[in-house]
């Protein structure tokens, strides 16, 4: 057996898989962020530790299994954010989040004094950068908190601060190296970066890298006691949740469309290089061995669907099966909406693709008297499902199946819905978590089961569901999606000024 770890960011999750990747059992546990000001995104991060603990001790307790059954374990989590060590191991203020966005004004301000800031960070990283990442998070802690950085031993993220904890080393992997911003093509660090931002002085606080599928080391005997694992068991590095999402889709051949519809929807493909095109949009994901995916994201994903819940529909909410009834009920609309539509750009941090824009919102167009809640909930699946055909237009377009894995992809409508939108045959994999599949993935291939990811990949994916674009729908789609693309636009001008 194989368990991997996936730290979300409100779950915390845990799966044991077979040789052959079939998902044996999982377990997870929800947690909460901080009270922190609008904007801003942090957990407790001793909390977490412990939630990982008790998620991993609860997986070993329902299913049974022999703790020395598990040939090694794989760590993923979200990426990028601050979790701050002092000399003792000891967290300095609570773990900043992928999410946050407290240093929008001090980016802004660097742009200002450097209107190519963007463009130099992306030479490197091939990603734009968000306020979450770890560099400039640490340029706002530089300035706002410098004793953070003073008393700073370390700079981990969420899985390499797991990982520390049950290893006792210290180490980063090529995916969150690349992200922070650094270099896609080295899949380093890349002290550059750090000058552009003003915290060179602060870089010797980074990780070491190492490549996602090698071995970190092995668990201890303090981590042993507090989890039930076997200790001297061993412990791969491991990589950022999109990488691990998309080695447990098993999407690893160049070519291959790729959709993680989860708390995020992303949406790439896979090359065996870097793509630096188009320029100044989208981010390039490290995949462990030897492969990028160039993507597109809308910052919210899933979340649309909770706003629809909490909102538009609370009766539902509030009974069983929630998400069921919320589906259920939008396919009393027809395709198209009834001529509603709506932009998900349901984000305080604004919108990265097609276009940058942290002041776009989200909102319903094509309104009318005659409408109804149905029109309005379908609208939103259908907003998502656009979304996501505008995200793969932006990077040349889908050639190829494309792998629905996250919490959406638990929607046949919504599947079936996303394949009639984009024109592309929407793959759905056996399993439910993708993340801990990938990070198991990386650890049977650092202690020899696999030869490579590649063999690990073609040897652990099945299809659970494949659902064929529908012409049926074809022309309320294309009329829906002009309409999205009207109101995208919208959101990304006329709204900037009313934010303003």
């Amino acid at each position: 057996m194989y368990l991997g770890i996936d730290i979300g960011t409100s779950v915390i999750k845990a799966a044991l898989l077979d040789r052959d990747g079939h998902q044996q059992a999982e377990a997870s546990e929800r947690m909460s962020l901080l009270e922190a000001p609008i904007g801003w995104s942090e957990l407790d991060g001793e909390a977490t530790w412990e939630t990982a603990t008790r998620v991993i001790r609860g997986l070993l307790r329902q299913t049974g299994f022999d703790p020395a059954a598990i040939r090694g374990i794989g760590i993923t989590g979200v990426m990028v954010g601050v979790w701050a060590l002092d000399e003792n191991d000891r967290l300095l203020r609570p773990p900043i989040l992928w999410n946050d966005a407290r240093a929008q004004d001090l980016v802004d301000r660097l742009q200002a004094e450097n209107p190519d800031l963007i463009s130099a960070v992306f030479a490197h990283s091939g990603s734009v950068m968000q306020l979450g990442c770890t560099l400039p998070v640490m340029a706002w802690l530089a300035e706002n908190e410098p004793d953070v950085l003073a008393r700073a031993r370390h700079i981990l993220t969420a899985k390499d601060f797991i990982r520390y904890r049950l290893t006792g080393a210290v180490a980063t992997d090529e995916s969150e190296a690349a992200m922070a911003p650094g270099s896609a093509t080295t899949r380093d660090f890349h002290p550059g970066q750090a000058a552009l931002l003003g915290i060179e002085d602060h870089v010797h606080l980074l990780s070491p890298v190492a490549r996602g599928e090698t071995l970190a080391g092995a668990v201890t005997e303090a981590a042993a006691r507090a989890t039930g694992l076997k200790a001297g068991t061993p412990v791969a590095i491991g990589t950022g949740d999109t990488s691990a999402c998309v080695l447990g889709a098993g999407a690893h051949e160049p070519g291959q469309a790729v959709t993680v519809l989860g708390t995020t929807c992303l949406n790439g493909v896979i090359f065996d290089r870097a793509v630096y095109e188009p320029r100044d949009l989208g981010l390039l994901f490290i995949v462990p061995g030897e492969r990028w995916m160039k993507s597109m994201v809308n910052v919210a994903g899933t979340t649309v669907l909770d706003w629809a819940l909490e909102t538009l529909c609370p009766d539902l909410a509030a009974g069983d099966a929630p998400y069921e009834a919320l589906g259920a009920l939008a396919e009393q609309s027809p395709a198209g909406a009834n001529g509603v539509s709506f932009v998900p750009y349901l984000s305080a941090s604004g919108v990265i693709a097609p276009r940058i824009e942290p002041k776009a919102r989200a909102g319903f167009n094509g309104l009318a008297p005659h409408h109804r809640r149905a029109d309005m909930v379908r609208a939103v699946y259908e907003g998502l499902a656009y979304a996501i055909r505008d995200c793969f237009e932006a990077i040349g377009g889908v050639k190829s199946s494309i792998r629905l894995v996250g919490g959406g992809a638990r929607s046949p409508f919504w599947s079936q819905m996303i394949a009639d939108v984009t024109g592309a045959p929407v793959e759905v994999p056996e399993g439910t978590q993708f993340g801990a599949k990938g990070a198991a993935l990386c650890a049977a291939v650092a202690i020899g089961d696999y030869a490579s990811l590649d063999e690990a990949c073609a040897a652990t994916f099945a299809l659970k569901a494949r659902f064929e674009p529908s012409a049926e729908s074809r022309k309320a789609y294309e009329a829906g999606f002009a309409r999205f693309k009207a109101g995208s636009e919208a959101a990304l001008g006329v709204l900037k000024a009313v934010a303003d």
